[in-house]
């Protein structure tokens, strides 16, 4: 059990999801999961339309038989976190920046997610050791200019925990910025108390990435979680994932960004889904993103539009991937409007 408190009433098996009447009494879940964590927390259930047969928010927590189907091309540990790891507890993939990973548990357990082998609710918490060992290896790396607290999810540990961790990174001189990703506030906004917000306040900047998929996860008592940590002077950024069946067309999609931006949380990256073994029934071909992306470039405003990105397998990092507007032609580029049309622009001065 992570060093917090498990959301109440959180379902975390195929017979407590079918009492609640969300999935049918099928023995073909018994081997998902045998194999990947369940947990859908009383806020999700809510969320959840019983009347749709393909509700987004169902597809995105409830588990399904297909997960036992695992593809030649899926990967249990799909952007190499593990070769990147030299330490317990931190995945070194960019010169500059660290992951940190205090634990292993998550108020829910999405069913496309790229760290399904490891995640759970026994919650994989560093031990004071392993936590001593990963600070001590951040100290001793001046390059490390940021640290990001991933998991599992960092703000189900307790706000004494949590605080006494983003107060030991403070210390280090040479790390400038602190980053923590979170499912919480659309997840278990009941999470989000005074004393959480409180343990984010730091001397050095901190900003908060939102985990959000569709536009419906930013129910009221998800909107009142965010403006509480924002309260705190922390700006908020999103990352989504390309889904299909969850928001993997146009409409989808600009819903989830407006709703983003309208709570004051800006879209920064769409993630091309990760080969996790069992996830293949969410894949999006990479030419529908690029469509997809390119059609909401002027139908959305600039700042509403998260970069299209590729996590590449063995740890080799996030490349853009978005359909490119401008084509080299000689001395000049072609550059394709919003509307279709096309511009020469000459390449520069020294092509006039």
């Amino acid at each position: 059990m992570p060093d917090g408190h498990a959301p109440a009433k959180t379902l975390r098996t195929p017979a407590a999801l079918a009492a609640a009447g969300l999935v049918r009494d099928d023995p073909a879940l018994a081997p998902v999961a045998a194999r990947y964590a369940i947990a859908v927390t009383s806020h999700v259930v809510g969320l959840i339309d019983r009347a749709d047969a393909q509700d987004p928010i169902a597809a995105q927590y409830i588990p399904h038989p297909d997960e036992a189907l695992v593809r030649d091309d899926e990967h249990p540990d799909p952007i190499g976190d593990d070769a990147k790891s030299p330490v317990t507890g931190i995945v070194h993939r960019y010169p500059d920046r660290v992951l940190l990973k205090p634990l292993l548990a998550c108020p829910v357990y999405c069913r496309f997610c790229f760290r399904r082998e490891n995640v759970g609710p026994d919650g994989g918490v560093l031990s004071e050791a392993e936590l001593a060992a990963a600070l001590t290896y951040i100290r001793a790396r001046p390059a490390i200019r940021e640290v990001i607290l991933t998991g599992g999810d960092p703000l189900m540990l307790s706000p004494r925990r949590l605080g006494a961790i983003l107060a030991a990174l403070d210390a280090i001189p040479h790390v400038e910025l602190l980053r923590i990703h979170t499912r919480v506030p659309v997840a278990d906004p009941s999470l989000v108390t005074p004393g959480l917000a409180a343990a984010l306040e730091t001397a050095k900047p901190l900003w908060l990435i939102l985990h959000a998929n569709h536009a419906r996860e930013l129910a009221p008592e998800a909107l009142a979680a965010i403006a509480a940590i924002q309260r705190t002077g922390v700006p908020m950024l999103a990352q989504s994932v390309l889904l299909a069946g969850v928001n993997d067309s146009e409409v989808g999609l600009e819903a989830l960004f407006r709703a983003l931006v309208a709570a004051r949380v800006k879209p920064t990256y769409l993630h091309h889904l990760d080969p996790a073994p069992g996830t293949a029934r969410f894949r999006v071909p990479l030419s529908r993103g690029r469509a997809l992306m390119k059609a909401l470039r002027g139908r959305v405003p600039g700042h509403a539009l998260p970069t299209y990105v590729v996590d590449l397998p063995g740890g080799a990092g996030k490349v853009p991937v978005a359909e490119s507007h401008a084509l080299a032609d000689g001395a000049f580029w072609v550059i394709e409007a919003p509307d279709g049309s096309r511009h020469r622009l000459a390449d520069g001065a020294e092509s006039v």
